[in-house]
């Protein structure tokens, strides 16, 4: 029975063993609170890589004689700097293509500048509608107001596609439910990176939002997808944090896995997120989290939205 749809087989006895191989308690560390960098900072990858940080989430920057692509676009604030950036590792502002790889705001909240602009913006078809409408925010008991007609993706997909610049291919994919309904990843195919967005988390918990739609089995089914198209040659960029190599995707694949293998059993025995926390069973996870209660309440919340596939005798 797959944890989401068209995902991989559920594992549902595989509760957490092995978890501690390969090293994963050594690389998943305990994590600072969510925070951004004193000021806006680049970081090369190669000669035509880059990461913009401290803007809101990761901007990865493609750029050579030819074009300008960029993988999400910022905060709030935060377009002159991005702009600004952009200008000094491109030579100029031209941006030819914009990737988006989900809809919260700390990481498309320069599209309605890039986009008139000229800059394409390509996105899931679920972010658009995100985008393109107001959304619930349970937290804040408000409503999102849509963003400008500019800042909408224009290209829309629902699977896969590709972009060929010519002496760069492109490939993008959606990966369901990882972190919202509407992420996705993209890769560089000459240069094997991978921005993955909220999908992977090295410097945070990873987080769910599960009232948008993510939930902890899609993120393990798009962890595995991101292991199937990579190598140990690859290199990934999360949202928050540092580039890294497919070992540490491999950990924080093992880690939810052991998560939702724990959350299986629990949920079926009826226990609520703070029961889980409270009987110290998250001590037997490989990684330490700075606030557990938060990761278990999405995490739980997450599982009820798909309680009819845990098992055939759920009811």
């Amino acid at each position: 029975m797959p944890r989401s749809p068209g995902g991989t087989c559920l594992n549902r006895r595989a509760v957490l063993g092995g978890l501690a191989a390969a090293g994963a308690a050594a690389t998943l560390a305990p994590l600072p609170l969510r925070a951004q960098p004193a000021a806006p900072g680049i970081a090369a990858i190669n000669p035509r890589l880059a990461v913009v940080t401290g803007l809101g989430g990761n901007v990865v920057v493609r750029s050579d004689d030819a074009s300008v692509v960029l993988v999400d676009s910022g905060a709030a604030g935060q377009a002159d700097g991005l702009l600004e950036a952009v200008r000094d590792r491109a030579g100029s502002v031209r941006v030819d293509t914009l990737f988006n790889t989900h809809w919260h705001l700390d990481q498309v909240s320069g599209n309605a500048e890039l986009g008139e602009l000229g800059a394409e913006i390509v996105a899931h078809e679920k972010t658009h509608a995100r985008l393109a409408t107001p959304y619930y925010l349970p937290t804040e008991d408000r409503y999102q107001p849509a963003l400008p007609a500019a800042a909408h993706p224009t290209r829309r997909f629902f699977d896969d596609g590709a972009l060929d610049l010519g002496n760069e291919l492109i490939r993008y994919g959606y990966l369901l439910e990882a972190h919202t309904d509407g992420d996705i990843y993209v890769r560089f195919e000459n240069d094997n990176v991978i921005a993955a967005g909220d999908a992977i988390s090295p410097l945070y918990d990873p987080e769910l939002d599960w009232y948008g739609g993510g939930w902890v089995g899609g993120r393990v089914d798009s962890l595995s997808l991101l292991l199937d198209l990579s190598d140990d040659a690859t290199r990934f960029v999360p949202s928050y944090g540092p580039v890294v190599d497919r070992s540490y995707v491999q950990s924080e694949h093992d880690l939810m896995l052991g998560l939702f293998d724990l959350l299986f059993d629990r949920v079926r025995a009826g226990e609520s997120a703070e029961d889980i926390v409270v009987s110290g069973r998250l001590d037997a996870l490989p990684r330490r989290f700075d606030d557990p209660m938060k990761l278990l309440y999405a995490a739980h919340k997450s599982m009820w939205a798909h309680y009819n596939t845990l098992s055939h005798d759920i009811v």
